[in-house]
This record gives structure tokens, C-alpha cells and sequence, in this order.
């Protein structure tokens, strides 16, 4: 099957360990924000990746494909009610879902700097120009290890969608760079297992946007491995965490 394949040309001998673990249960944390709220369970890699962002109380914030909203709870946890938090996705479904998520898990004084909205994230860097102080892009992907867990998606697996997917993440990462501050901060994260969808389209977007710089993530989980620009935590080495790719991103100041 190709799937199996072309990860087999893309991981070589440690892709039996990998696909082992792929199969197995995720490794999740408990975020719970009060008594009286209700508990969310994030892959604990989500959680690194989210924190990895660095925001800090004041900032402006946006989550350009925030469904189904840990990540979210994350950042609102950092901003702690001061600032601003803009949770987007386009789909209206998901968007019920993040909704819910925010006014049930979250105190009401942090949700109150939060705004939900519906519009497409390759719009944001025409519209909301360098508007932001970080933002978190965790792009859709090919969710491989969800792929892997339905014989139907599997079966529809192809090459051709990861090309894809690539160029469509281009494309949000590029809004994102062009809706974020100089000197603003920006993670670019998916839970793809193909360097196409992760560092590939990091490499393109330095190329085409000068302004931007990558920035080295310096602590990193136990068993994540380094990439030529991010961070690839995956679960043979992680204790079941993951597959989660980050990298940061810097836009210079003028």
C-alpha cells in the first residue's frame, strides 16, 4: 500500500518502531483551569508546541486554525485575561466545537479577551496586516495517525495529497507571516509525518519572505528530534507523544 511505502523510503529502518507506535495510544495531559470546569485532554506535544509560542500577558494573539481548541486553552492560560485572542477556523462545525470548549474549560475573566471567528486563514495577511504579536498557525495536515487508524482513509491515502497539503500550509504560513509584528514570534506546527508538510514548507517561506528568521526552540521533550528548522516529536522515542512537528519564527524588526 503506499502509504506504507512511501514512509518506509521517508524513515528507512526505524519506520516498523514508528508504525508500532503510531498504533498505539497517545500520550495526553489534564488542562483544567478551576474546580467548576471542564477538564480537556491535549497530546502533551500539542501542549509543547502551543507553549513554545512564548506569549506572555498583553499580547495580541491569534490562532488561525484554532479547532477544536487546546492549543487555545494554552495560550489563554499565558495571557491570563489581558491582552487579545482571536480563535479562527473556517469551519462552522468546528467552530461549535471551539466554542464549547473555550466557555466551558476557561474562567470567565480570560475568556473575556477572547474572540471566535469564521474567515479563511489565507485571508488573514490581506486584512489584518501585521496586526498581531504571535501567532500560532497548526496547520491541516495529512493527520497521519489518524489515517493509519481508518482502513477508509488509508485506503484513499496518496502522495499526491501530501503535495497538496504543502501547498495549501504555504499559503496559510505566508498570510501568517504578513499579519505578524516586526518582531513579533509565530509557530508553524502540524502532526504530519512528512518533511513536505513540515520543514519543506518552513525552508520556502524564508526563501520567499526576507523578513523572516528561524528561531531555535532550545528545550525540547525527552526523545524529540531535531530538523533542519523545527522540532519533530514522534512517539517510538516519546512515550506514545505526538506525531507533532513546531518550528518558530521570527519576523525582524524594521
Amino acid at each position: 500500500m503506499e502509504f506504507f511505502d512511501y514512509f518506509q523510503q521517508v524513515y528507512g529502518d526505524r519506520w516498523p518502531s514508528l508504525l508500532e507506535a503510531l498504533k498505539g495510544e497517545s500520550r495526553s495531559v489534564e488542562l483544567k483551569f478551576g474546580d467548576s470546569l471542564e477538564s480537556y485532554f491535549l497530546d502533551d506535544a500539542s501542549v509543547f508546541a502551543a507553549r513554545s509560542l512564548a506569549v506572555e500577558p498583553g499580547m495580541d494573539v491569534l490562532d488561525m486554525c484554532a479547532a477544536p481548541g487546546g492549543k487555545s486553552l494554552v495560550i489563554a492560560s499565558m495571557l491570563k485575561g489581558e491582552g487579545s485572542l482571536q480563535c479562527n477556523d473556517r469551519s462552522p462545525d468546528r467552530r461549535l466545537r471551539l466554542s464549547h470548549v473555550l466557555e466551558n474549560s476557561l474562567p470567565a475573566e480570560w475568556r473575556s479577551i477572547i474572540s471566535v471567528t469564521g474567515y479563511d486563514g489565507v485571508k488573514f495577511g490581506l486584512h489584518k496586516k501585521e496586526s498581531y504579536d504571535r501567532i500560532l498557525l497548526d496547520a491541516p495536515c495529512s493527520s497521519d495517525r489518524h489515517v493509519l487508524a481508518s482502513p477508509t482513509y488509508l485506503a484513499e491515502w496518496s502522495s499526491k495529497r501530501v503535495k497538496r497539503l504543502s501547498v495549501e500550509q504555504g499559503s496559510l504560513l505566508a498570510s501568517a507571516v504578513d499579519a505578524l509584528r516586526p518582531g513579533g514570534e509565530l509557530i508553524y506546527g502540524t502532526c504530519a509525518l512528512a518533511p513536505l508538510e513540515n520543514d519543506a514548507v518552513v525552508a520556502k517561506i524564508l526563501k520567499k519572505r526576507p523578513s523572516m528568521e528561524f528561531v531555535q526552540i532550545e528545550i525540547l521533550p525527552e526523545g524529540a528530534d531535531r530538523t533542519e528548522f523545527g522540532v519533530h516529536i514522534l512517539p517510538d522515542r516519546t512515550l506514545g507523544s505526538g506525531p507533532i512537528y513546531c518550528a518558530k519564527l521570527r519576523k525582524r524588526s524594521a
